[in-house]
């Protein structure tokens, strides 16, 4: 159940894009170049709505909010990490989704080619860049898909709180909107636990007060 297109303004048209990146040294254009390709994130739309219900919130905003909430819950995380390689990885960690599209963690059709097409949109995306630039945002892409450093499994853990708050606040939206049931919560998101066992404490508390309350199906 990928996203249709991603909605929003169109491009830019090529001629103002190559004469804007014209006007540059080749280092500084591909870092443009870059740049300008991911400004398309802020149009990739996800399943949570945004906490006011006013509309889904997209990649880009997910990203900036996972970013902040790096920074402000470090203290919470389950192991020492390093806050600026943290935050720099939530930064990057949906930047393929600009030609991927977002995949509604629950579809289990749309997880069958995920690894494929997102690693196809990792390189070109960040084939864009100079080499030292895009290997090292790549290795950070892929850090946070592994989850075997302490800083990935904090980010990965922020990844997964930040969607069921929002729908734990939204009276369970795109869970029932799409027959999400509480045994899929609990397993998809119980990875919270190895980057902070603060966070999965919390995570299991209002997990139980949506169950309780009907908001997500047993």
């Amino acid at each position: 159940m990928r996203d249709e297109e991603p909605t929003g303004p169109p491009e830019s048209p090529p001629g103002p894009r190559r004469r804007l990146l014209g006007f540059a040294p080749d280092r500084l254009a591909r870092q443009l170049e870059f740049v300008l390709e991911v400004d398309r994130l802020k149009t990739v739309l996800r399943r949570t709505t945004l906490s006011d219900r006013s509309r889904h919130e997209n990649s880009a905003e997910h990203s900036w909010h996972l970013a902040l909430m790096a920074i402000l819950l470090a203290e919470h995380a389950e192991e020492e990490i390093d806050l600026a390689r943290t935050v720099e990885m939530l930064l990057v960690h949906d930047v393929v989704e600009v030609d991927a599209g977002d995949t509604f963690c629950y579809d289990e059709a749309g997880y069958l080619d995920k690894d494929e097409r997102e690693r196809r949109a990792a390189e070109r995306l960040f084939g864009l860049l100079p080499v030292d630039q895009g290997e090292r945002l790549r290795a950070l892409w892929e850090e946070f898909e592994r989850r075997e450093s302490p800083e990935a499994r904090f980010a990965a853990a922020l990844d997964r709180l930040q969607p069921m708050m929002l729908n734990y606040l939204t009276e369970g939206h795109s869970w029932q909107q799409h027959g999400v049931r509480e045994h899929q919560v609990l397993a998809r998101n119980r990875p919270i636990e190895e980057g902070s066992r603060g966070l999965w404490s919390l995570a299991e508390r209002f997990l139980a007060d949506a169950v309780a309350s009907g908001i997500l199906r047993r």
